[in-house]
């Protein structure tokens, strides 16, 4: 049973997010383990399980972002990242675009003053660093507009070119969420909790 399923919903991308929550509560106080204690154990088992996977398909489904990833998984024939033959690649121009701005990044690094990065090389990562943030949020634009329309209106033979414009724009969003990162921790400005989406 995938996550679309646990809720009853069909492979669309276009949820409901409060009926979603609404479900997710429904269902929640159906299966919760305290409910089931003294139940035999096998039947504790499958009550935990069946919970365990309601809160993995709400964690996956609640956004919007984690479900388009979800259904390319799913899509694939697989239920996580984990497992993926081909590892989607970010077009090559904006690979030429990552290298300079790590080459200046390593320039602001062996240059550092005592105090900090120089003002000029402040700024410019500081503007390099908008300017991607910016992409970055245009990027999820189309994948919460455009591409999640395309998806839910099409045909079989037109989600096999969705899924792969999915998969180019969640592989550029990473580079790009690598390189602010990056930026972000040579301007001092990594947040505190913040998870970083490094490579491995």
């Amino acid at each position: 049973m995938d996550h679309f399923e646990v809720f009853g919903l069909p492979r669309r991308l276009g949820i409901d997010v409060a009926e979603l929550q609404r479900k997710f509560y429904e269902l929640s106080r159906r299966s919760h383990p305290d409910l089931h204690q003294a139940a035999p154990p096998e039947r504790q088992a499958e009550v935990l399980a069946t919970s365990a996977r309601l809160n993995a398909a709400y964690r996956a489904l609640r956004d919007p972002i984690a479900r388009i990833e979800y259904l390319v998984h799913l899509e694939e024939g697989r239920d996580t990242r984990e497992g993926a033959t081909v590892k989607p690649k970010a077009p090559p121009e904006l690979l030429a675009e990552m290298l300079e701005i790590q080459e200046a990044l390593q320039e602001a690094r062996s240059s550092d003053q005592p105090g900090g990065l120089a003002t000029e090389a402040r700024e410019a990562l500081v503007v390099q660093r908008e300017r991607l943030m910016a992409r970055y949020r245009r990027e999820e634009v189309r994948l919460v507009g455009p591409l999640t329309e395309a998806w839910d209106r099409g045909g079989a033979a037109e989600r096999v070119g969705v899924i792969a414009a999915f998969k180019e724009a969640l592989a550029v969003r990473a580079y790009l969420r690598t390189v602010i990162d990056d930026l972000d921790e040579a301007l001092g400005e990594a947040q505190e909790g913040h998870v970083s989406h490094r490579r491995h």
